[in-house]
């Protein structure tokens, strides 16, 4: 077994005290014998249809063969880029997969104009394209596609050539990608996208990239006995246990990448439990933090921390001082452990860990807004060249870009968060990733950072679907140069700022305090945004 966890303080109470019930209920068993009446019988049907995740490894066995042979034949034109097209865990577990094994992957996940642009413009004549979507409908991923097409055929090159579809068996994708001449994996249909690392989502962008794919289901394959045994020593047992059953229920989960060799394991890991649990006003929130982060020093009572460690660690705090969990492992065995803590964890919350029930509400907003074209609100007002909208609780006592930060502060309950949305080029402006920090030495509260829209495959069902104590930071880039998505009425413009307005319109539904900035200088703005926090 490859996956070590030190639990102590609270957690360490969760565990005595739940993982012996869980082991006489036969919980791992259960879920390693596809039994879909673990969660409930309002469940169960979405459940037998989603439990294939625990049979993946041997699924994805056969597949290693042909991805590395067409690597090989790639390779052997001259195409040894790899860029995918994909959002939630079609994109996030390949990533964490390929910079921990240091293998170069262009995640593109996003419809931020330049975020496309300077993507597809990345050595295309040297660029195989993966598109992951388990449907295709995905109109991130969809359009991404279109517009990679159109960059292949205007420098001469048969997109056919270059472009491969991951998607579920029998999907309209799939047959349009045929009919196009497009290379298709078929992945396993009973397999949800968050924990679908180790099927083909996960595997054939990363496998292209050039990533030792039979080492990492060697990974996952030495813990599979393990998880599958009803034992009190079982990871998936007790880390599930020790991330949902703390009395009082600590909701909040910091998880600290602290020395791992895993990079971006926590933002794979904070969509897995935040769309899974986020729901029926319960849920556990994530909270991704560096090592030095302000939660850290303040420790409020609701956060839980999860350290990401290596094996040192675990033993280094295992004398049950420090009141957190650490876990230590290697990567294929943790995304299993962790997919299994994760349902585990939803048995315990009393929901269903498999589907993503408010999810949906603001994708039909954002094509509402697509479809309707309404000018935008004014804006309240404009500060320091920041056009400045919200709701009333926020905008109704603001005349500035301080006091509007302050009054939305002053909005998030003593239990509660605020979630930063920042509809911004990350990769060329990483930088606003710092104002997390910030806002959470100023709020002292737990503070959530997203990159839009793909925070909305993630986080987003908890901040519509979990309990209702979130404040809302939207950040919205304005395009200086727009970008059409071939074939579509709309550009990627328009697209991001209908999914930024329609995610802060049902937000704003639910009776939640949204402050919208949206930007036109994006380096100038920061420093505006830093000064006004500070």
């Amino acid at each position: 077994m490859n996956v070590r966890i030190s639990v102590n303080g609270p957690s360490a109470d969760a565990v005595r005290r739940i993982v012996p019930q869980l082991v006489a209920d036969r919980v791992a068993t259960g879920i390693t014998s596809l039994d879909a009446s673990l969660w409930g019988p309002a469940a169960e049907e979405e459940a037998a249809s989603r439990l294939g995740w625990t049979e993946a490894i041997a699924v994805s066995r056969p597949l290693l063969p042909e991805i590395a042979t067409l690597r090989d034949e790639l390779r052997a034109r001259g195409i040894d880029h790899v860029a995918l097209a994909g959002m939630g865990g079609s994109s996030l577990a390949p990533e964490v997969i390929a910079r921990t094994a240091g293998a170069e992957l262009t995640v593109l996940d996003s419809t931020e104009p330049d975020q496309v642009r300077a993507a597809i413009a990345d050595r295309l004549q040297r660029t195989v394209l993966v598109v992951s979507s388990k449907s295709g409908s995905t109109v991130e991923t969809d359009s991404q596609r279109r517009a990679y097409e159109k960059a292949f055929l205007d420098v001469g090159i048969d997109p056919a050539t270059r472009i491969v579809v991951v998607t579920d068996p029998g999907s309209p994708l799939e047959e349009s990608a045929r009919t196009a001449g497009y290379r298709v994996f078929t992945a396993d249909p009973t397999v949800g996208g968050r924990y679908s690392a180790l099927t083909a989502f996960g595997l054939v962008p990363t496998g292209l990239a050039g990533v030792d794919l039979g080492e990492l289901l060697d990974e996952a394959e030495a813990i599979e006995l393990a998880l599958a045994i009803d034992s009190e020593e079982n990871p998936g047992l007790v880390l599930g246990a020790a991330i949902a059953g703390t009395e009082p229920r600590r909701d909040k989960l910091a998880i600290v990448a602290d020395g791992t060799h895993l990079v971006g394991f926590a933002d794979w890991a904070e969509q897995l439990i935040a769309e899974s649990t986020g729901k029926q006003g319960t849920g556990i929130l994530p909270v991704v933090l560096g090592p030095d982060a302000p939660e850290l020093v303040s420790r409020p009572a609701d956060l839980q921390v999860v350290r990401l460690v290596d094996d040192a660690g675990t033993e280094r705090f295992a004398d049950g001082t420090d009141g957190e969990i650490r876990v230590s492992g290697t990567l294929g065995a943790q995304l299993l452990a962790w997919e299994y803590a994760t349902a585990v964890a939803g048995r315990l919350l009393g929901i269903n860990p498999f589907d993503q029930p408010d999810v949906e509400s603001a994708k039909v907003a954002a094509r509402g807004l697509l479809e309707a074209r309404p000018e935008p609100a004014p804006a309240a007002f404009v500060a320091e060249g920041i056009e400045v909208r919200g709701t009333p609780d926020v905008i109704g006592a603001a005349s500035d870009l301080a006091s509007a930060i302050e009054v939305l502060l002053e909005e998030v309950p003593a239990d509660g968060y605020l979630a930063v949305q920042a509809y911004v080029d990350r990769v060329a402006h990483p930088g606003f990733a710092e104002l997390r920090d910030l806002l959470a030495e100023r709020s002292g509260r737990p503070v959530t950072f997203g990159w839009g829209p793909r925070f909305l495959h993630s986080t987003g069902q908890y901040h519509k679907g979990g309990p209702a104590h979130g404040a809302f930071l939207q950040l919205v880039q304005r395009p200086t140069d727009d970008l059409p998505v071939p074939g579509r009425p709309f550009t990627f413009g328009e697209l991001i700022a209908a999914q930024a307005s329609g995610d802060a319109s049902v937000i704003a539904e639910h009776g939640r305090p949204v402050l919208t900035l949206t930007l036109s200088d994006p380096s100038a703005d920061l420093r505006s945004l830093r000064a006004a926090i500070g």
